[in-house]
């Protein structure tokens, strides 16, 4: 990926700084970092799903932390205490352990996370404070209402 120069951008713009550091970091991160594999989906206008790949992994080999903005998805495998193990001849099941970050947007909240038959299915909601959202506001005072006012107290 080549690198993207935000400089006017940032020059011209207020308030989006954040935007363009994760732009630009995203810029710079290596494209080879792609395990474990993962989807990406738009349930609804406000509900969405990562659903990522991690055969051989057990729940509490698997951590979640939801910051503020920022959903950190890290797999660690557990050491293997076979008295008996076995020789392998071809390993073709990534058995290593991992780490994904999802940048969210304000609002966003993870509401559940489920893992089975290798995948784990993480649910998010954006939930807009009422105090955010859009409110038609009513014009009060009109023209007329104010000339019979007027003349009554006259």
């Amino acid at each position: 990926m080549r690198q993207i120069d935000l400089t006017p951008f940032r020059r011209s713009t207020i308030g989006f700084d954040r935007l363009f550091d994760m732009l630009e970091a995203t810029a710079r991160q290596s494209s080879s970092e792609n395990y474990p594999p993962f989807n990406l989906e738009r349930v609804s206008d406000d509900r969405y799903r990562i659903t990522i790949a991690v055969a051989g992994f057990k729940a509490d080999e698997i951590e979640i932390v939801a910051q503020q903005n920022l959903l950190q998805v890290t797999g660690k495998k557990g050491e293997t205490q076979d008295n008996n193990p076995a020789q392998m001849l071809h390993l073709g099941i990534a058995n290593r352990g991992f780490e994904r970050r999802f940048e969210l947007a304000d609002f966003v909240r993870v509401e559940s996370a489920d893992l089975t038959d290798g995948l784990l299915v993480i649910e998010l909601v954006r939930e807009v404070p009422e105090a955010m959202k859009p409110k038609k506001i009513a014009i009060g005072g009109s023209t007329e209402k104010t000339a019979i006012e007027h003349r009554d107290v006259a």
